[in-house]
Protein backbone atom coordinates (compact mmCIF):
# COMPACT_ATOMS: atom_id res chain seq x y z
CA UNK A 1 0.00 0.00 0.00
CA UNK A 2 1.50 3.37 -1.19
CA UNK A 3 2.39 5.94 1.96
CA UNK A 4 2.90 9.26 1.40
CA UNK A 5 6.51 10.92 1.48
CA UNK A 6 7.65 12.65 3.99
CA UNK A 7 8.99 15.83 2.69
CA UNK A 8 9.84 16.86 6.69
CA UNK A 9 12.15 13.62 7.37
CA UNK A 10 13.70 14.96 3.51
CA UNK A 11 13.78 18.22 4.60
CA UNK A 12 15.31 17.93 8.23
CA UNK A 13 13.04 20.22 9.69
CA UNK A 14 10.64 20.04 12.20
CA UNK A 15 6.80 20.53 11.37
CA UNK A 16 7.02 23.59 14.06
CA UNK A 17 9.76 24.89 12.21
CA UNK A 18 8.03 24.32 9.08
CA UNK A 19 4.85 26.13 9.56
CA UNK A 20 6.85 29.14 10.74
CA UNK A 21 8.41 29.35 7.81
CA UNK A 22 5.45 28.60 5.56
CA UNK A 23 3.68 31.40 7.78
CA UNK A 24 6.53 34.20 6.70
CA UNK A 25 6.82 32.96 3.11
CA UNK A 26 3.68 32.77 0.87
CA UNK A 27 6.03 31.31 -1.88
CA UNK A 28 7.09 28.43 0.38
CA UNK A 29 3.75 27.99 1.11
CA UNK A 30 2.01 27.76 -2.43
CA UNK A 31 5.61 25.43 -2.80
CA UNK A 32 4.08 23.05 0.06
CA UNK A 33 0.36 23.13 -1.33
CA UNK A 34 1.50 22.32 -4.85
CA UNK A 35 3.67 19.39 -3.25
CA UNK A 36 1.07 17.95 -1.43
CA UNK A 37 -1.46 17.91 -4.27
CA UNK A 38 1.55 16.05 -6.24
CA UNK A 39 2.04 13.67 -3.41
CA UNK A 40 -1.75 12.92 -3.42
CA UNK A 41 -1.30 12.73 -7.56
CA UNK A 42 1.53 10.05 -7.09
CA UNK A 43 -0.17 7.89 -4.22
CA UNK A 44 -3.91 7.60 -6.43
CA UNK A 45 -1.45 6.70 -9.62
CA UNK A 46 0.48 3.99 -7.26
CA UNK A 47 -2.68 2.49 -5.82
CA UNK A 48 -4.75 2.11 -9.16
CA UNK A 49 -2.39 0.30 -11.16
CA UNK A 50 -1.48 3.63 -13.51
CA UNK A 51 1.62 2.36 -15.38
CA UNK A 52 5.15 2.76 -14.02
CA UNK A 53 6.18 5.55 -16.80
CA UNK A 54 3.32 7.46 -15.80
CA UNK A 55 4.05 6.67 -11.70
CA UNK A 56 7.48 7.76 -12.93
CA UNK A 57 6.83 11.28 -14.15
CA UNK A 58 4.64 12.17 -11.00
CA UNK A 59 7.44 11.49 -8.72
CA UNK A 60 10.13 13.09 -10.76
CA UNK A 61 7.72 16.43 -10.78
CA UNK A 62 7.01 15.75 -7.00
CA UNK A 63 10.96 15.92 -6.31
CA UNK A 64 11.33 19.09 -8.71
CA UNK A 65 8.87 20.58 -6.31
CA UNK A 66 10.77 19.26 -3.16
CA UNK A 67 14.21 20.78 -4.64
CA UNK A 68 12.24 23.95 -4.60
CA UNK A 69 11.05 24.04 -1.12
CA UNK A 70 14.59 23.08 -0.51
CA UNK A 71 16.13 25.91 -2.00
CA UNK A 72 14.00 28.40 -0.60
CA UNK A 73 14.62 26.94 3.25
CA UNK A 74 18.06 26.11 2.68
CA UNK A 75 18.84 29.47 0.88
CA UNK A 76 21.90 31.12 2.37
CA UNK A 77 20.63 33.71 5.11
CA UNK A 78 17.27 31.59 5.48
Amino acid sequence: MPVPHDLLADLHVTADAFQALIDKDQTLHALHKEYNAKDKEVLAAESNGTSDDVVNRLRKERLLIKDKIERVIHAPGA
